[in-house]
């Protein structure tokens, strides 16, 4: 387990802020909302779920997005497990989790599950295989044996977390992508777009959410 842990403070909403990049981790609008967006409908998902199903990820951070997506899951009528990984370099605490993920009570159903079957790494449910691999990504995401029908990624801002976004690990992504799968992010900078064409993906500027005009698709070919 990584030894280094996420440092954060708290708006007056209660929107978990990380000190170390100076970014929220999900919207302040409102971050499921955002992730429904971004990271569902960016992936056309949940209409391309079936059995097998795998999503990947870059930056677990609150579980907000895995919990959105495992939602979608149940709610779909999937019976098979959902197959989730996540790459997390700073892991927030269970119950640092567990104060942001209070602001979303529609998930609670999920959330209350996930945190007590978590064990910091894992979460083995009867709908859910969750990993989440901790350490730089940059460095893990190579010896995944694993590879994603669909990807979120959703690193802190390319801005301020520039490590998370560049070529080298854009491309360890497409290595790690069914023929056909997907990627989502919620940036539309241009080194980032970019980056994934260079390593085999389709990409296209779609509208982002709220405040933010546009977001990243793209489609291994």
């Amino acid at each position: 387990m990584s030894d280094q842990r996420a440092e954060l403070s708290w708006t007056e909403a209660g929107v978990p802020v990380s000190d170390r990049f100076d970014d929220p981790y999900f919207s302040l609008q409102n971050g499921l909302e955002e992730t429904r967006h971004v990271f569902l409908a960016g992936n056309d998902l949940p209409g391309r779920f079936a059995k097998g199903f795998h999503i990947a990820e870059l930056g677990f951070g609150t579980g907000l997005n895995m919990l959105t997506a495992w939602a979608e899951w149940e709610r779909s009528g999937q019976t098979a497990p959902l197959g989730f990984t996540s790459f997390e370099a700073f892991p927030m605490a269970q119950d640092e989790m567990a104060r942001a993920l209070a602001a979303f009570p529609e998930l609670a159903p999920w959330a209350d599950r996930f945190l007590s079957g978590w064990n910091g790494q894992s979460c083995d449910l009867e709908s859910l295989h969750l990993r989440v691999i901790h350490g730089d990504a940059r460095e893990t995401l190579g010896t995944w044996d694993g590879r994603a029908d669909a990807w979120f990624l959703d690193g802190f801002s390319p801005a301020r977390n520039p490590e998370l976004w560049q070529p080298d690990l854009m491309a360890e992504v497409a290595a790690h992508t069914r023929q056909g799968g997907t990627a989502a992010t919620y940036t539309a900078a241009g080194f980032v777009r970019r980056g994934l064409e260079a390593a085999g993906f389709s990409v296209t500027r779609s509208p982002g959410y709220g405040r933010k005009r546009h977001m990243t698709r793209a489609v291994k070919l």
